[in-house]
């Protein structure tokens, strides 16, 4: 009996070895992508600086409570909002597990306010509001994304019954499309809760003369890049990208340091 079950841990231990990587890699595809979650704010009249104000303070706060800080980017050409604040999460359960909400809790309280009393401190500032939670890159990936660079460009769409996966694919096509051509990529994010954008892309840049750069870019080189990437042409990316979709919404602006 000793030497059965001597075998048949053996022979168990072998299996298991055998299929760890797959296993491991079929794990890590399975596994669901970070959680951010996108608030929008549009301030009341005459209250941005202030507002701008407390949201950098409410990303201390976050860092004195251990958790990631928010890359935060201002309006300056696009949608209505003002504000742009994309906040890592990490996951549903991670975010909202006692002890980081213990952590979260104890940093509030230690500048004077619950978490509650912090969140309401935007009312009064805050004219229009919206949250989108997404999944989307590491963290370290967003961070590497906006290092460095001065201005942020946010697209949002939805997409029409039944093409979410396909504008998903639109969007890495695009990225494809942009690094043929020496193009900077976006990182792209999917919807899971809150507002009804689909897909939402973050493209960043150096400054306005680095956006504009693309103009200098010969069409025959925009037109093989294209094809590359599984287009028509260059001329046929936004249309195509138009097949998919109900909604779509740009807003560039600069990056709010802290």
């Amino acid at each position: 009996m000793r030497l059965l079950k001597l075998l048949f841990s053996l022979t168990a231990a072998i299996l298991v070895a055998a299929a760890g990587p797959a296993a491991a890699q079929s794990a890590a595809a399975a596994a669901p992508k970070p959680l951010y979650r996108l608030q929008m704010l549009q301030a009341a009249p005459g209250r941005l600086l202030e507002l701008i104000d407390v949201v950098k303070k409410h990303s201390a706060l976050a860092a004195a409570g251990g958790e990631e800080t928010p890359v935060i980017m201002r309006h300056s050409q696009g949608d209505h909002w003002d504000l742009a604040v994309l906040w890592p999460m990490d996951d549903w359960a991670a975010y909202y597990s006692q002890a980081r909400m213990a952590k979260r809790d104890a940093a509030a309280r230690a500048s004077g306010r619950t978490p509650v009393e912090l969140e309401r401190e935007l009312d009064p500032l805050v004219s229009w509001h919206e949250d989108l939670y997404m999944r989307g890159p590491s963290v370290d990936a967003l961070r590497a994304h906006v290092k460095d660079m001065g201005l942020l460009h946010y697209e949002m769409m939805q997409a029409l019954a039944g093409k979410r996966d396909a504008l998903i694919e639109e969007r890495r096509m695009e990225n494809a499309f942009n690094r043929n051509r020496g193009r900077g990529e976006t990182l792209i994010f999917v919807r899971e809760a809150g507002a009804d954008w689909d897909v939402v892309t973050l493209g960043v840049y150096r400054n306005w003369t680095q956006y504009a750069e693309s103009d200098l870019i010969p069409k025959e080189a925009n037109d093989e890049a294209a094809r590359k990437a599984g287009f028509t042409d260059a001329g046929g990316v936004g249309p195509f990208m138009r097949t998919l979709i109900s909604t779509h919404r740009d807003t560039l602006g600069p990056q709010v340091r802290q």
